[in-house]
């Protein structure tokens, strides 16, 4: 069973800033990519840039906007953020077993604390 992972993220300002966006991770099945006949590579991974960088490591969710998957075979997913750091993060799917997914489109939202340019950093 998974850990729980649960925390609150204090900001330091009121400069918080969001990102988001959404991308269409992969669409394999116009040329029987491997996501598609269920053979090969089972992982699917994109880095993301912010708009901006934030200061620290901003929280980031992501969801599935679109999937179209085959209806014969059972669906299994994992979508995540993975390397999460201040300029951005790796966006990553990954299916397994006898799953067949025609193509994939993820979107992101990113919070976190932004630089103050009137903010003095005295250490």
């Amino acid at each position: 069973m998974p850990k729980e992972s649960i925390r609150m993220k204090r900001l330091r300002s009121n400069l918080v800033g969001v990102d988001g966006g959404e991308v269409v991770l992969f669409s394999d099945f116009e040329d029987g990519g491997e996501m598609w006949t269920g053979r090969g590579q089972r992982e699917r991974r994109r880095h993301i840039n912010f708009s901006e960088p934030y200061i620290t490591e901003p929280t980031v969710q992501m969801s599935v906007s679109l999937w179209d998957m085959d209806a014969a075979t059972v669906i299994r997913a994992d979508v995540r953020a993975e390397s999460v750091t201040a300029a951005g993060f790796d966006m990553v799917f990954r299916t397994w077993g006898d799953t067949r997914v025609a193509r994939i489109r993820i979107a992101w939202t990113a919070i976190g604390e932004l630089p103050d340019e009137d903010a003095w950093d005295l250490y």
